[in-house]
């Protein structure tokens, strides 16, 4: 979806949309669903091919609508960093941000996009890192499959293709490299959203140096890999997300048994992709509180 099929429509919210609809768009957005089952499910659902239409324009997102930082902000520096993965694809690329006055080493924080590789979203979110002081790196998990591709679908179906092994050794490649990088305190933690959150609670079982992981709302590791987790973690749940709560009980039990330092919540009446400001599922107040949670739990946990 382009922005300029948004420019002019207003702010909605999830209040805005059937439960029916939402959880229709929830498969969609994570592949369970392609377009055409959405228009044609919609259509049954709101009578006709127009509104199905409309709707999922609605719910897209509008990137350049909700961005805060933009790439030329001159209180940052950034660039494009290639890194090796022997074990991955080869090689794994990412926007590397971090405020311009810095004057020394800074914390370093990855930070992991959605199922739609790294998207004008996310690049602003890592941005937005940066401004509050943080080296912050977002690899695109795409890079194998060209980046990006500026379509939210397009990036759904390249996504769908990649081997799950091979990216999650380039996200472990890059969290070693950023913790490594002379801008860096060695001081680490990821961040990471819906499939970013997966990938985060994975780390936290395969990183020993890790020290912070911030997943929002993703999918619980093995708990078998639990006891060998070393990072503090701050968990954010939406209320109104059953797939990915499902797996809460097992994984909170785990961390428990495991003696793993923890803080969860569960924002009550949201929707999955709660954080995300660029689609009406957006919640203003819950988003505000998880991300004044997550800066203040990066700056407690690596200084």
């Amino acid at each position: 979806m382009t922005d300029s099929r948004h420019a002019s429509a207003p702010r909605l919210s999830a209040a805005d949309f059937s439960p029916d609809i939402l959880r229709l768009f929830d498969r969609y957005v994570h592949g369970d669903a392609s377009r055409r089952d959405f228009l044609d499910a919609a259509q049954r659902l709101l009578g006709s091919a127009a509104a199905a239409t409309a709707t999922l324009v609605a719910l897209s997102p509008r990137f350049a609508a909700a961005q805060q930082v933009k790439p030329d902000d001159a209180r940052l520096r950034s660039r494009w960093l290639s890194i090796d993965s022997p074990a991955g694809h080869g090689t794994v690329r990412g926007l590397l941000a971090a405020p311009a006055q810095a004057k020394g080493p800074l914390p370093a924080v990855l930070v992991v996009h959605e199922n739609r590789g790294l998207n004008p979203h996310i690049e602003d979110i890592t941005r937005r890192l940066a401004l509050e002081g943080f080296l912050a790196y977002a690899p695109d998990a795409l890079q194998s499959q060209g980046g990006y591709p500026g379509d939210e679908d397009q990036a759904r179906e390249r996504f769908a293709r990649l081997d799950p092994v091979k990216v999650r050794a380039d996200f472990v490649a890059a969290a070693q490299a950023l913790k490594a990088l002379p801008e860096s305190t060695g001081a680490l933690g990821v961040v990471g959203f819906c499939f970013g959150g997966s990938i985060a609670n994975y780390l936290a079982t395969q990183l020993p140096e890790l020290r912070a992981a911030v997943p929002f709302y993703g999918g619980q590791p093995p708990v078998e890999d639990v006891p060998r987790i070393k990072a503090s973690l701050l968990i954010h749940y939406a209320g109104q997300d059953e797939r990915i709560n499902a797996g809460w009980p097992r994984y909170e039990a785990a961390l428990k048994a495991a003696g793993v330092h923890y803080e969860a919540h569960v924002y009550e009446g949201t929707q999955h992709g709660f954080n995300n400001d660029t689609t009406p599922r957006f919640d203003p107040q819950a988003a505000a509180l998880a991300w004044s949670r997550t800066l203040a739990f990066f700056r407690s946990r690596l200084g």
